[in-house]
């Protein structure tokens, strides 16, 4: 079984309801999961250290899950601690300010769920991200922080880490 660590967001923490929900889904598999708290932590690239010292220290396979600014800062480190698989949730990649921090190599599969409904981070950055990196992507009826589709999200990481 596999180490899943999670990344959360910018306005999030290490345990919010998405995440917990999605870790227990993973335990329920079999395994590990563990989250980064970035708390207090506004610089992305800080973010990313942290996630590669804990991914460093992470039992292998390891598969980072990330939402949102946390979707980009797994991204990020994917490269670093080449991860089994990646899943970002509404990743914050291609935003204004930071469109050359989005990283480009990646060297795992890569699933990708954004909501219809974001207006924090525009779906056509996932779309865009996506096609560049050939990633499997899912789009619900949903907003940005996609907390009402939980249950379905959770599904998708399970079919995800059946892939892997």
């Amino acid at each position: 079984m596999s180490t899943i660590l999670f990344s959360h967001g910018k306005e999030s923490g290490p345990w919010g309801r998405k995440i917990t929900e999605l870790a227990a889904r993973a335990r329920s598999l079999g395994h590990l999961a563990e989250s980064v708290d970035y708390r207090g932590v506004e610089d992305p690239a800080r973010r990313v250290e942290m996630l590669e010292a804990a991914g460093a220290a992470a039992a292998r396979p390891l598969v980072l899950v990330g939402s949102s600014l946390g979707g980009h800062v797994a991204a990020a480190a994917a490269r670093t601690l080449e991860p089994a698989g990646l899943f970002l949730m509404a990743p914050a990649f291609y935003m204004p300010g930071f469109e050359q921090y989005t990283p480009q190599v990646i060297p795992c599969p890569v699933c990708i769920v954004h909501g219809w409904h974001d207006d924090i981070v525009p779906l056509e950055n996932s779309l865009r991200w996506g096609r560049e990196h050939r990633a499997a992507l899912h789009i619900l009826d949903s907003g940005h922080r996609l907390e009402d589709q939980i249950p379905a999200i959770a599904a998708l990481l399970e079919s995800f880490l059946a892939t892997l």
